[in-house]
């Protein structure tokens, strides 16, 4: 018999606001805070890009780009498909590039932008498109007006 699923100790604004608080702290390159703060959020939202990018991005600020890279290798797996795993993917390629790996990085964009389904667009993906110098995905189309 399946267990119910729990309840969420944080509501989505506090998890909202952790966010925030440990992007500030990724920008300012404290890994340790950010490191505690996404990995709090990462026990409650295991599947979304946040968690993981937050760390990764305290690990680019502070020079250590092939230990972000390796993370977010690591967390690819567990990230829902779509736009989380795209952002994670693309920031990983960046991470790549950034320690020299630049076929690597290639690699992993291409392939990123290969199996994104048609018409898809999102954060990740128009990160992979500039990283490539390729055009961006079209715009949709403004409504017919009566």
């Amino acid at each position: 018999m399946p267990r119910p699923k729990e309840p969420s100790l944080l509501a989505p604004d506090d998890i909202r606001l952790l966010t925030q608080i440990g992007f500030l702290a990724a920008g300012q390159a404290d890994v340790p805070r950010a490191e505690r703060i996404f990995g709090a959020l990462a026990h409650v939202r295991p599947d979304r890009a946040f968690s993981h990018v937050g760390p990764a991005m305290a690990l680019l600020n502070a020079g250590r780009a092939a230990e972000a890279a390796q993370q977010l290798m690591r967390a690819l797996p567990q990230l829902a498909p779509g736009e989380d795993a795209d952002t994670a993917s693309a920031l990983c390629a960046l991470a790549l590039q950034m320690e020299g790996r630049t076929s690597e990085s290639t690699r992993l964009l291409r392939e990123l932008l290969h199996n994104a389904p048609s018409g898809a667009d999102n954060d990740g993906l128009r990160l992979a498109r500039r990283m490539l110098g390729e055009p961006q995905a079209p715009a949709s189309p403004p409504p017919l007006s009566p």
